[in-house]
């Protein structure tokens, strides 16, 4: 079982805001997803949060079962979505009993970097039907104008609480290329392996932007004064120096390859 301390716990601290705050994703990345699987497809979803992408799937037609670590989340999942065709798990993706060859897609939005990376790929091998689909959905921020030079300059606020950007640039909107489309080129288990994109800026005002970022797992884990802290002061700047609104310049991904 996971200790108190796993950050993929810490969301259940915030399953209401999660809830209230998180976008979904655009219509036409299940179009474009749909298209691909049987009717009434048999889904594993990993890291469903409170049912962003979970509602797409099962209006579509989808059965599934979808698999939280955190029991606040799975318990806000039940609430949103009361349906037949959705069992939710309170398990770990990587431990939890699914038979071997029983599923149409192992679908994860903005969830599946919480699973190592051997399982990422070796978990879906074991379980899907063979010619089943791994589809992988990614909410990537760019690099654009988009956001009138806002992340640029709060920055400073972010590093003075320990919390600044870590690792490569943001991609420019055009070269997004999420880290899963790599591994899964790589693995001769899968093939026809490829990457949609679908522009999907959001928009906040101080207040929903403080939201958002309650809702990061991140935010979670700081010390309560350090965290209001870096919330009250990235509100009043957006306030101040942003009329009071910003925009999350965002690229959503969806990867996909199936099960030679």
């Amino acid at each position: 079982m996971p200790s108190a301390a796993d950050p993929r716990l810490s969301f259940n601290r915030a399953a209401d805001i999660y809830d209230e705050i998180r976008p979904g994703y655009p219509a036409a990345l299940f179009d474009d997803l749909f298209n691909r699987l049987p009717p009434r497809p048999h889904i594993l979803e990993v890291g469903p949060g409170t049912g962003q992408a979970t509602r797409d799937l099962l209006r579509r037609g989808a059965l599934v079962h979808a698999i939280d670590i955190g029991p606040g989340m799975a318990a806000k999942l039940r609430a949103n979505l009361p349906s037949a065709d959705l069992q939710v798990t309170v398990a770990d993706f990587e431990r939890v009993a699914v038979p071997d060859r029983s599923l149409d897609a192992v679908f994860s939005a903005t969830a599946y970097h919480w699973v190592t990376p051997a399982a990422q790929l070796d978990r879906p091998a074991a379980i899907l039907k063979r010619g089943g689909m791994l589809a992988i959905v990614d909410l990537n921020q760019v690099d654009s104008p988009d956001d009138d030079g806002f992340f640029q300059a709060v920055q400073p606020i972010y590093e003075r609480y320990g919390q600044g950007h870590k690792g490569p640039p943001a991609p420019k909107r055009g070269s997004v290329d999420p880290e899963i489309h790599q591994s899964l080129s790589r693995d001769r288990r899968f093939v026809e392996v490829e990457v949609r994109g679908y522009d999907w800026n959001q928009t906040y005002t101080a207040s929903a932007y403080r939201k958002l970022m309650l809702s990061y797992s991140g935010t979670q884990m700081m010390e309560p004064a350090e965290r209001n802290g870096l919330l009250d002061d990235i509100e009043a700047f957006i306030r101040e120096r942003f009329n009071g609104q910003i925009v999350r310049p965002l690229v959503v991904t969806l990867t996909t390859g199936r099960l030679a």
